[in-house]
């Protein structure tokens, strides 16, 4: 390891997070609403902890950064994050308990969207626009952002958007690793600012407009509102929130390349043709278990099921009904949707689409090697055989999300929870979605958890933002010695 760069970089997250508070003060002075001297401060104080790691050590001979380097910088990176997050809330009151607000800061770093506040619509317009620029920021992820001004620092980033981004499939879209990721950037900040434009035709405020936007594109879910986005009851805003959900819960490498011009490249990713045929099966399974249980019109019932399992299986956690009182086929789809995620390559959380896939289709090449044992047969996927490197990857990471999943909400049900409000607790946080069913579900928040279960929950958060590995990867022996 090469503690000097690892210090390094992590002053330049910092001072990158001090800078960006910079926006919601301003939003805090025009809006005169009373936030801006705790703002100050925790810019401040941002600015120094970042300048104090930075001069810290001197500067690093060896910049080559190593697959250790990465996973360090990478997992303490988005720790950090969610502590500087902390600031703003609990200097201006809003979450003065620790726990409460490194709970809330480190969900919207994750754009879990989990939340702990059970008055949104009472707190002041620079502490409405932080809490969705740190989910809009933690969306494409920080360090992805800081591998684009690499080449200042000297350092190379291949090793860090490995961990950052631990897809089944790594898409260069560029030779350099940076030049990828500001590629990805303008792809995330164009579609961020179309958002915004079609919500402000729909009637929202600026600010409403700019916060959902913020937290669309990275599937995170937090909302200006107490009843999210049902607070509106627009059809068009619904719809507007919905298609941008799906565009985030799709390959990013595949919108930079329709909007070079291949306008059939949805068509043709297999991924992204299982994810649109799984989003229509199941919208058309809610709407009619709903339909005439729940709502009266099928028209209204398709509106709701159409919102909310898009909004689950991208992962974002939106709102416009609550589905604790839906039936349970319903409430069982939403919970499977928690679990599947959007495509690889995407903002969303979740097992993801590529990999269910390749399970699938290794699962029947088991079948069919049983029937014809002496058959020579690979997985395929796209026309592509799939190493024997990936497929043990996929199957470690899915026997690790099931192990901890279960293992967590175990824990959960030990501190008093109920069974419901237990598991889809830890599904809603390990999947990164935010919303779950009973004491945590859509019309409630998660205050009422154990303190000691918030930590459990935030350690979940963690491991399904940064897909399992580079999380536990740090925790192992192996991985400190020499």
């Amino acid at each position: 390891m090469h503690p000097r760069i690892i210090i390094r970089f992590l002053a330049w997250v910092i001072l990158f997070l001090g800078g960006a508070m910079a926006l919601p003060l301003a939003v805090s002075v025009i809006y005169r609403d009373g936030s801006s001297g705790a703002l100050l401060l925790s810019m401040s104080l941002t600015v120094l902890m970042g300048l104090t790691l930075f001069f810290s050590g001197k500067r690093p001979i060896d910049t080559h950064l190593s697959h250790r380097d990465g996973v360090a910088i990478v997992t303490i990176g988005w720790i950090l994050a969610g502590l500087v997050g902390t600031f703003p809330f609990i200097f201006s009151g809003v979450l003065p308990n620790f726990t409460n607000a490194f709970f809330e800061s480190l969900s919207g770093f994750t754009t879990t969207g989990a939340s702990t506040i059970s008055n949104v619509e009472g707190l002041p317009e620079g502490i409405l626009l932080w809490r969705s620029l740190i989910q809009w920021l933690g969306g494409m992820g920080i360090i992805l952002l800081s591998i684009a001004i690499l080449p200042f620092l000297g350092v190379g980033g291949m090793q860090l958007y490995k961990a950052e981004v631990p897809s089944p499939v790594v898409d260069k879209l560029k030779p350099r690793i940076s030049e990828t990721a500001k590629t990805l950037w303008k792809v995330y900040l164009l579609i961020t600012a179309l958002q915004i434009v079609l919500l402000l035709a729909g009637g929202m405020s600026f600010l409403d407009a700019v916060c959902h936007a913020f937290c669309t594109m990275p599937t995170g879910g937090f909302s200006t509102k107490n009843a999210s986005i049902s607070h509106f009851n627009s059809v068009y805003i619904e719809s507007v929130i919905l298609i941008f959900m799906l565009l985030a819960g799709i390959n990013f490498a595949l919108h930079y390349k329709l909007l070079r011009g291949d306008l059939k490249v949805f068509g043709r990713d297999p991924e992204c043709r299982v994810f649109i045929m799984i989003v229509g099966v199941l919208v058309l399974l809610v709407t009619f278990d709903i339909y005439g249980n729940v709502y009266d019109s099928i028209g209204t019932a398709f509106r709701y099921a159409a919102f909310q399992v898009g909004s689950n299986i991208t992962t974002t956690g939106f709102v416009t009904a609550d589905y604790d009182k839906w039936p349970a086929l319903s409430q069982l789809v939403l919970i499977t949707c928690m679990f599947l995620g959007g495509m690889a390559g995407s903002t969303g959380g979740g097992i993801k689409i590529m990999r269910v896939m390749v399970l699938v289709k290794h699962s029947y090449q088991q079948i069919f090697h049983i029937i014809h044992p002496h058959a020579v047969t690979t997985v395929k996927l796209g026309g592509k055989s799939v190493p024997q490197e990936i497929l043990n990857g996929i199957w470690g990471f899915f026997i690790l999300y099931l192990g901890l999943f279960v293992v967590a909400a175990f824990i959960m049900a030990g501190m008093g929870m109920d069974l419901i409000s237990a598991f889809s607790s830890v599904a809603a946080c390990i999947g990164n979605i935010g919303p779950g069913l009973g004491l945590v579900g859509p019309a409630t928040n998660y205050l009422s958890v154990p303190e000691t279960g918030k930590w459990i929950l935030i350690f979940c958060m963690l491991l399904g933002r940064l897909e399992i590995y580079t999380v536990i990867l740090l925790l192992t022996p192996e991985y400190w010695r020499k």
